[in-house]
């Protein structure tokens, strides 16, 4: 089946219908909070992050108070993520970075961003879409297997699958997609069982039309 424009206009439609607030799962109050939480998501359920950061946060708020922490220390509060310690580590990192380079605040640019200890592409590009309103469309795994799945692209890596999804979507509705295909992911489109019954996208769909 060939990706059309009337297909993408039908799947936002969908999606808007079927996620019409869609939000960041994950629980912050600041920027350097987002970039903490999302950081600490790498390989970890969304869920499991906001048991630990609530803890986390309440301590060490801010990259001032975090820089001053022991990674030790740090990974003890996070010890049920996995790869707790080298994200402690990269954690205490980042926050002596921000305060020695950045007066203590995030930088709301891309390249300055991945720049920072355990900081890629996807972190930070939810930084900039969730924290900065900067459209963009981060990769996560629900993203990836969902529009592959669908078929808006057809791609083995996750850069090249947000690139095909930047030249097909149009550029408003990058950020409230990313979050509709992430939650698509979790409730409907199911890795090792995709709700096909309880989806409104089967009529474009590239896996249901060759079930």
């Amino acid at each position: 089946m060939e990706w059309t424009e009337k297909h993408t206009e039908e799947l936002v439609a969908e999606m808007r219908k079927m996620y019409p607030a869609p939000e960041c799962a994950l629980n912050f109050g600041s920027l350097f909070q987002l970039l903490t939480a999302v950081a600490l998501s790498a390989q970890t359920t969304d869920k499991q992050v906001n048991v630990v950061t609530e803890a986390l946060f309440r301590d060490y708020p801010d990259a001032e108070t975090m820089a001053k922490a022991e990674p030790e220390t740090i990974a003890g509060y996070i010890r049920r993520i996995g790869m707790y310690k080298t994200k402690a580590r990269n954690i205490v990192e980042t926050s002596k970075i921000l305060v020695r380079d950045y007066g203590g605040q995030v930088p709301e640019s891309f390249n300055e961003l991945v720049k920072l200890p355990g900081v890629g592409r996807k972190t930070a590009n939810v930084v900039l879409a969730v924290g900065c309103g900067v459209p963009a469309i981060p990769v996560d795994t629900h993203v990836f297997r969902v529009s592959n799945r669908i078929g808006i692209v057809r791609e083995k890596d996750v850069l090249k699958t947000e690139l095909g999804l930047m030249a097909k979507l149009p550029k408003e509705t990058w950020i409230d997609m990313h979050h509709a295909l992430i939650w698509h992911g979790r409730l409907v489109c199911k890795a090792r069982k995709p709700e096909c019954e309880n989806c409104g996208l089967t009529g474009i769909c590239e896996f249901y039309s060759n079930k």
